[in-house]
């Protein structure tokens, strides 16, 4: 039997792009369109089957999507998706750009705004209504990214990594390290658990270390079960990967944890990440314990006066 379905290559991409206000939507939405997507900010959905009903779409598409939409609804949204996914021509995509409600708040507080679901209320009822509004269409995200702690160029960055890649018709492959006393990082695809490995934190001299050290490595690696477990990591990814690129995956995300997320999920992160880069595999790393402790605030030093 002969396919003539549309191969994924032909296949326009639209990306809906949405989120609770203040977590970066606008940056998503500009960086998209900096990569050669035609991007469109709160287009009321009943005017996209007009556009799609149109001519044939020259590029991919960018679609910002939020509660300030005309006929913005939950049910009219997932309705939207659901179309879209039935269509031969068209591969959409969700991109949720999350942020946890305390910074939201911190950003609305600092810019002054009015939220768009409290204007006359205080922003922080604002945003629990939106975010437990939207809880539906996060599950339905293909894309999440948890914007808390990037800025707007980290997260225009986070961005161009996932889609720039798919642009040239490349898996993009993220390598995480995290530690589990703060959660698994979201939008994982697959995640391994470290802390069965020796583990540095017992060795004074490697404690204030982390896994990108030599001699940290060195000794986690030193560990009889480390071996079997990289190489089945590895083999396992490497026959993965090829598949999800096949399937028009644009981005997938590879977890590693420990209890502190300063060493063991370190080490295996960098050593899976080299393995994966010198395959040819477009690969980035972030290590997010590591990344937190270096862009803390340090506080501010207190000052003793003495009297003259």
């Amino acid at each position: 039997m002969i396919d003539h379905s549309p191969s994924t290559a032909a296949r326009k991409r639209i990306v809906l792009i949405t989120g609770p206000s203040g977590a970066g939507r606008s940056t998503a939405i500009r960086t998209l369109e900096d990569l050669g997507f035609e991007a469109i900010d709160n287009l009321p959905l009943s005017l996209l089957p007009r556009l799609l009903e149109g001519p044939p779409l020259g590029s991919d598409l960018a679609l910002g999507l939020d509660v300030r939409n005309r006929d913005f609804s939950v049910n009219a949204l997932i309705e939207t998706i659901d179309h879209l996914t039935d269509m031969p021509n068209i591969r959409p995509e969700v991109l949720y750009l999350d942020c946890r409600q305390d910074v939201l708040l911190r950003r609305f507080s600092e810019t002054r705004r009015r939220h768009p679901l409290a204007p006359a209320e205080s922003p922080d009822q604002g945003i629990q209504r939106e975010c437990d509004l939207l809880v539906p269409i996060m599950t339905r995200a293909d894309i999440l990214i948890d914007s808390s702690d990037l800025t707007p160029h980290d997260l225009k960055a986070e961005v161009e990594r996932l889609f720039a890649g798919e642009k040239g018709a490349h898996l993009a492959v993220s390598v995480n390290s995290f530690s589990y006393k703060r959660g698994l990082p979201r939008g994982m695809d697959m995640v391994f658990d470290c802390r069965f490995l020796r583990n540095p934190y017992w060795d004074a001299s490697l404690r204030g270390l982390d896994g990108r050290s030599a001699a940290v490595a060195e000794y986690v690696a030193q560990d009889a079960r480390f071996p079997g477990f990289f190489d089945r990591v590895l083999d396992l990814t490497e026959m993965l990967l090829p598949a999800y690129r096949d399937e028009g995956k644009a981005h997938f995300a590879i977890g590693f944890g420990c209890t502190g997320g300063q060493h063991r999920s370190v080490t295996m992160t960098e050593k899976l990440s080299k393995a994966l880069a010198d395959r040819g595999w477009q690969v980035s790393t972030r290590h997010r314990e590591i990344e937190r402790k270096a862009n803390a605030v340090p506080p501010l030093e207190t000052k003793t006066r003495t009297a003259e």
